[in-house]
């Protein structure tokens, strides 16, 4: 069920009501809730409910296990058992045919052609969004951050339909505490929320789904058929697709979730403008950054364990991060080219601060109020200080944002691609600057322009928007919701809404 359409619509006013209607009696809402969320996921396919149960009753039990553990040993042992479950079932559904198909290919390549048995898997729609949730809420509970609460409230915080199917990743002890807190609908932010979920249109109808079918598809469907500029226009326009999709599914379900009573974390703050790839991850899908450094960065050991053993670090987790978004080499390269830059930076930046601390060894050091030197482990992929630009030249500043951007496009296009041979015949592309371009139209370049303009329109600017949507009359933001609603079914017609990009992952 995609949220821009009627029978979503239909389905949310009639739970937004009896949720309002059943929040003061908890033992009535939560199984409403959870049923509701069931009914929401199970729309695609009945049988994905049995896995999301599956998943929900399996990490309950082991996260009640370990609470349960006197021993750390047991502890940890109940733990790998649970993380290997749960990568157990990404494996299958996800991986099984990636794997089965290399090992193939190997065999093929040797002249062993005894090739191993190829299943057609159905993919469950979110499976990885609420498999990180459910590790993440074991491993908390293993590491005493929080405690195991009832299945009840585990499973409405895996199904809570909001985020179900493509996040945002909200941790346990960012949504649990929000069942027992006290909500009342005359204390809502319908403004706010309204106003995320018309951005979140206009940027997913608008412009995200535009680009695709005026540009991005055509480019990448038939590669061999498009000229360098048609070819570079497209990657841009991918680049601005994947935000404006992704980040419109987010901004609806942060507003969704606000109408219901619930807050969950931001995900994207202005990616594209930022100076280098770290700081773009601290920007882009931050709540999957944040679960990547804190449950699989960190417990490789970080920064902790020397220069070589870091960059180590970061190369694995971004390449399994890679790997998360699906079962094919073009994400692990996308994860490459990422880890390959991020330590790169790393080395760059520890470089230049080695050279500086040998520059300034002999020199007198005042110490005032004593104070220690900075442990190496709190410096972390994904959440360094953000770099000083104080004393940077703007010119400098502006070529490292225009050299992570070019970076991150050409990672786009591996990630974006059908597999390798597409994406490098894209590439190749880029050096035949011949022939017609009818594609790159006026709009194409407007939709484009506008995509990348308004990640540099300061927050302060759409929180004053913000503040004269949410002060008009609930009457006119009614009416504003529902002329967006109108100019999206003229626009889309009979072919429907295009599902979300992150809907596959």
């Amino acid at each position: 069920m995609i949220f821009p359409t009627i029978e979503f619509a239909a389905f949310f006013v009639v739970v937004l009501t009896l949720n309002w209607l059943l929040m003061p009696n908890p033992r009535a809402w939560k199984p409403f809730i959870l049923i509701a969320s069931y009914i929401f996921y199970g729309y695609a396919d009945w049988w994905f409910c049995a896995l999301l149960a599956a998943a929900t009753l399996w990490n309950q039990v082991a996260a009640v296990a370990i609470k349960r553990s006197r021993s750390h040993a047991a502890r940890k042992r109940i733990l790998v058992v649970a993380i290997l479950g749960n990568v157990g079932l990404l494996g299958w559904f996800k991986y099984f045919g990636f794997f089965v198909q290399a090992v193939n290919d190997a065999l093929e390549r040797v002249g062993l052609g005894a090739p191993l048995p190829l299943l057609q898997i159905a993919l469950p729609v979110g499976i990885s969004f609420f498999t990180f949730q459910a590790m993440s809420y074991v491993f908390d509970v293993y590491r005493r951050v929080i405690r195991p609460v009832g299945l009840m409230d585990f499973a409405i915080y895996e199904a809570f339909f909001p985020h179900l199917v493509a996040g945002p990743i909200v941790r346990a002890r960012e949504f649990l505490p929000q069942l027992t807190a006290p909500r009342s609908p005359r204390h809502i932010p319908a403004g706010p929320a309204l106003f995320l979920i018309v951005g979140g249109l206009i940027k997913k109808i608008i412009i995200a789904d535009y680009l695709a079918e005026s540009i991005v598809d055509p480019v990448f469907g038939a590669p061999q058929a498009h000229n360098a500029w048609e070819t570079l226009v497209g990657i841009y326009a991918f680049a601005v697709q994947i935000y404006c999709d992704f980040s419109a599914y987010t901004d609806m379900a942060i507003g969704l979730a606000l109408l219901m009573g619930f807050r969950f974390p931001q995900n994207f703050n202005r990616p594209y403008t930022a100076v280098n790839l770290q700081d773009f991850w601290r920007r882009w899908h931050m709540t999957l950054s944040r679960w990547l450094r804190d449950y699989l960065y960190i417990p490789l050991g970080g920064s902790r364990k020397g220069r070589v053993r870091t960059y180590v670090n970061i190369m694995v987790t971004m390449l399994l991060g890679g790997l998360w978004h699906g079962a094919s080499w073009t994400f692990v390269v996308w994860g490459g080219i990422h880890g390959g830059g991020l330590a790169l930076e790393r080395w760059w930046t520890g470089r230049r601060e080695r050279r500086r601390a040998r520059g300034l060894a002999g020199q007198p050091t005042l110490r005032p109020g004593g104070g220690g030197a900075p442990v190496d482990g709190g410096t972390i992929l994904l959440e360094q200080r953000a770099p000083s630009r104080a004393h940077t030249p703007a010119i400098a500043v502006w070529g490292s944002r225009l050299l992570t951007f070019n970076v991150v496009c050409l990672a786009w296009v591996f990630f974006r691609a059908a597999d390798l041979d597409v994406a490098f015949e894209v590439l190749g592309r880029l050096l035949d600057w011949g022939g017609p371009s009818p594609l790159v139209t006026g709009p194409v370049l407007v939709a484009v322009t506008v995509g990348l303009a308004m990640q540099w329109i300061p927050d302060a600017f759409w929180h004053r928007i913000e503040l004269v949507f949410s002060a008009s009359p609930i009457i006119l933001q009614g009416l504003i919701l529902g002329a967006v609603l109108v100019l999206i079914n003229a626009i889309v017609g009979e072919q429907g809404v295009a599902p979300f990009l992150y809907f596959k992952f």
